[in-house]
């Protein structure tokens, strides 16, 4: 272990043996009134409700790493988005992407996909109300009508639609009801802030009711581009989601629902790491928020889709579910790396997606038998181009592509209580994956494409012209055994395997790299897990411990390499294997005094056993085993926080101090000292005053409290012929927040 890695164990040790310790030595039965800690859902932690395998269960009983955060909590922290969900959850990254105000990076114990181009697919499933979101563009959502958020980690393969590999997400939301409400909230805050939410529901007689939310979010940029005067790192984004229920009676429920977010936000053009050729329009900037780019600050990014769910109670036994969405996107985007006024290395793109899905379950509840089967379906197309202009060459790279896909799996997964104490559960799925891949790339002598405005544009050698197809199946089971050792405690084993679907590189440089014509194969995970979920002391304290290890195989990895000929040459290598191997521990506790806390450690250590590439254009693999290192995950994850409230002024003060430290990580494979993050602390602090009656709150969020600098991405193109264009993304500065909400 280097000297580097052994400081930070021992830091994070540190801190966690500390935090654990006044944890538990300052415990103590309280009152049942007294407020739960914040990343756990409201109510006792043995009494939470989740549908993690699909069907309603206590969080005790599932066999599975999952955490709970309710969104009546991220809404008392502020929380600007779901990737709020990373202070408080262990072993989770969940990052907005380089880039970008609403396109998603998400990894689990080291499992994710850091490259959001078009054909890729994400390690980490993200699903609302059950409705998998393919595509990462978009997909940071909001809180507007959040009823909690689930996170698995681990391997997903049996219930989940795709490529839950890494493990899955659920945003699950509020049901209407049948009693009409009204929430109304607006925040202000630093650097312009101003937000407002407004959320409603309104019964329409005995059976049927409508509802909906709409959020507009705007911020003034962190930063600024010192070229056209832009705001850089601002927020511009509207969304609104809506909804219509009907229950005729005990044994039907049906939803349709409908949602769209437009983001005009100017794009992140990052902050250049490095000067070059003592020319000071290469140089650095002192803000990580400044940006000199000249490419331009169009850009915006818009989602919709709708779906409907119908629920029927056949009998006691047998209850049948379907899932029917539809969803589209469209992104047109501006990247300037060099962070210069002239186009030494610009690239404007556009993204286009759909998607339609449709599931089937068929929950069974048999006494001492439990389960759910079904079939679940995907049809759907993901398009693209960007130009890659070098404007030291006067050259311009087109790249275009798309990539259909259709997707069928047959699942089920059954539990069986053996005993009063111990129940064995088995689960399998069949999944097939089709997917046709079409991929051209060109030069032409100019700055910018005909595609992208410049007709005059002359072309030149084709680069990459093909179009290819591959089928890709899998069965991937999973078995788990659970152990009550007291009504409220249960320890439990289990095994798993996860797939994920081979495809196209959609930048492949067919020139530098022939073998990409035959796109990557698809990757593979085996995950070995115990754990121990239950309360103690009376119910005032509430443990999850769970330790895994996963054998990962055939990782695909996006490497991109400036070549010396112009342009950049992609490739997707398949990692041949990857140990990675950790723990989870979470705790709530109630404490004397009106006081709550929680802590959340998590350990993700991975190991490259082969690492086979043919970058370069080899024809023979080559094992760099050696140098190649996990990427967007920390070894050391930990969160704690406190929540103490006190009856104030016809009310109650909820005072909520967050602590979130993330250990040092890499944002690549290959180790990048310039853009490497060393790791950091975030401090948080939340005050609330709610009215008794529950109408009205007041709050106040300060979030990143000491105004830390951390890097949440970057680009690495080193190199005279692109302006050594070593750019990073930053997450945002120091900022305070009030909140006024009126509810009825």
């Amino acid at each position: 272990m280097s000297t580097h890695a052994a400081r930070a164990t021992l830091r994070a040790s540190t801190l966690a043996s500390t935090l654990l310790a006044s944890l538990v030595t300052g415990l103590a039965p309280a009152r049942a009134q007294q407020a739960p800690a914040p990343a756990i859902a409201e109510g006792e932690a043995t009494d939470i409700v989740v549908t993690a395998r699909r069907r309603e269960e206590s969080l005790v009983d599932v066999p599975i790493s999952l955490s709970v955060v309710a969104g009546a909590t991220l809404e008392a922290q502020g929380a600007p988005d779901i990737t709020a969900l990373q202070r408080q959850t262990p072993n989770l990254t969940l990052e907005v992407a380089r880039g970008s105000n609403s396109t998603l990076i998400g990894f689990i114990r080291g499992v994710g996909q850091q490259d959001p181009l078009w054909g890729f697919e994400p390690g980490v499933g993200l699903y609302v109300d059950d409705v998998y979101i393919a595509r990462p563009q978009g997909a940071v959502l909001d809180i507007l009508d959040m009823d909690r958020i689930e996170v698995l980690r681990g391997p997903q393969g049996t219930l989940y639609g795709r490529n839950t590999i890494g493990g899955a997400i659920k945003y699950v939301t509020r049901r209407l009801g049948r009693d009409p409400s009204l929430m109304v909230r607006g925040q202000f805050g630093s650097y312009g802030q101003a937000d407002a939410v407004v959320r409603a529901s309104l019964p329409l007689g005995e059976t049927l009711a409508v509802g909906g939310a709409v959020g507009w979010y705007n911020r003034n940029g962190f930063g600024e581009n010192l070229t056209t005067g832009a705001a850089h790192y601002d927020k511009d984004v509207l969304a609104f989601r809506a909804a219509a229920e009907w229950t005729p009676g005990d044994r039907l429920f049906l939803r349709l629902a409908g949602d769209r977010m437009v983001d005009t936000s100017n794009p992140r053009h990052g902050h250049r790491e490095i000067g070059f050729a003592g020319n000071p329009v290469f140089a650095p900037l002192p803000s990580k928020y400044d940006t000199r780019a000249g490419l331009g600050d169009d850009n915006r990014v818009t989602t919709w889709g709708v779906s409907a769910t119908a629920e029927f109670t056949a009998s006691d036994a047998l209850t049948l579910k379907s899932i029917t969405a539809y969803r589209g996107s469209r992104t047109d985007t501006l990247i300037d790396f060099d962070n210069t006024p002239g186009p030494v290395l610009d690239v404007p793109a556009f993204y286009e997606d759909w998607q339609f899905t449709q599931e089937v379950q068929a929950l069974l509840s048999l006494g001492r038998l439990q389960g759910v089967a079904g079939v679940f379906y995907l049809e759907g197309n993901a398009a693209g181009a960007f130009d890659t202009v070098l404007g030291g060459a006067n050259l311009t790279i087109l790249t275009s592509g798309d990539v259909d896909t259709r997707s069928i799996a047959l699942f089920g997964d059954l539990s069986y209580a053996l005993t009063e104490r111990l129940t064995l559960s088995a689960g399998l799925r069949w999944t097939e994956d089709r997917k046709e891949g079409t991929v051209f790339r060109r030069n032409f002598t100019g700055i910018r494409s005909p595609l992208f405005g410049n007709p005059a544009a002359i072309p030149g050698l084709v680069r990459t012209d093909y179009t290819n197809d591959r089928t890709d199946d899998r069965v991937t089971p999973r078995i788990s055994a659970t152990y009550a050792l007291t009504p409220e405690v249960n320890v439990y084993a289990s095994w798993g395997k996860g797939f994920k679907s081979g495809g196209f590189d959609m930048r492949g440089d067919a020139l530098f790299t022939p073998t990409t014509v035959n796109g990557y194969a698809p990757e593979t995970i085996g995950t070995v897990e115990a754990g121990l979920k239950g309360s103690f002391l009376d119910r005032s304290l509430f443990v999850a411990l769970a330790g895994f290890r996963s054998n990962y195989r055939d990782q695909q990895v996006t490497i991109q390499v400036p070549n010396a000929l112009g342009g950049i040459a992609s490739f997707v290598d398949n990692a041949g294997q990857l140990v990675i191997w950790g723990f989870e521990a979470e705790a709530t506790a109630r404490l004397p005094m009106g006081v709550s806390a929680n802590l959340g450690i998590g350990y993700t250590h991975g190991d490259y056993r082969e690492f086979l590439t043919f970058i370069f254009g080899g024809t023979a693999p080559v094992d760099v085993s050696n140098e190649r290192f996990l990427q967007n995950t920390p070894a050391w994850t930990i969160n704690a926080g406190l929540t103490w409230e006190v009856a104030l002024a016809r009310g109650t003060l909820a005072v909520n101090p967050m602590l979130a430290f993330r250990d040092s990580y890499q944002l690549f494979e290959v180790k990048t000292p310039l853009l490497d993050e060393d790791g950091y602390v975030l401090v948080d602090v939340n005050i609330n005053w709610t009215s008794a009656n529950d109408r009205f709150r007041l709050g106040f969020h300060a979030r990143n409290l000491t105004d830390a600098r951390y890097r949440v991405g970057g680009y690495n193109f080193p190199g005279a012929l692109f302006g050594d264009s070593v750019i990073g993304f930053y997450g945002p500065p120091r900022t305070f927040t009030g909140t006024v909400e009126w509810r009825y």
